[in-house]
């Protein structure tokens, strides 16, 4: 895997990351640092790749679990260090599930699995982020 990031030259702090899969991914840092706020943070974009990670895993495991999922969707609340490194140290995963005839059990397996064995995203920032889940399912 590998990403190239350019500094956009006379944006402040803009930069654009060109994906390996040759996606372009724009991100800005905030106006006290010399940025715009034109685009996400960098440490944003970071926090929503590891809730998109999660989140693909679970609707993964659902459908191959032959479950009626019709809709998936994460709140992501975090908490940084205070001084530098800011890591995250504290996060917050709510998952909110859709679908028809949703077991609990088969909702919360696809949690934990994702937590404990598949999402590298936030097996990684669980390193040094307290990481938590939560759920609720919603039929339709």
């Amino acid at each position: 895997m590998e990403c190239k990031i350019h500094w956009v030259p006379g944006s402040g702090m803009g930069f654009v990351a060109e994906t390996g899969s040759g996606h372009l991914l724009t991100m800005d840092g905030a106006p006290d640092g010399g940025g715009r706020n034109l685009a996400p943070r960098p440490m944003e974009t970071l926090l929503a790749g590891a809730g998109a990670c999660t989140a693909y895993d679970v609707v993964l495991i659902l459908k191959r679990g032959r479950h009626d999922v019709t809709g998936c969707e994460l709140k992501v609340e975090a908490d940084r260090a205070a001084t530098d490194p800011k890591v995250f140290t504290r996060i917050n995963l709510h998952f909110t599930v859709t679908g028809r005839k949703l077991a609990e059990a088969a909702v919360a397996r696809a949690i934990a699995m994702s937590h404990e064995k598949y999402c590298s995203a936030t097996i990684m920032l669980g390193k040094t982020a307290e990481i938590s889940t939560s759920h609720e399912i919603i039929e339709g």
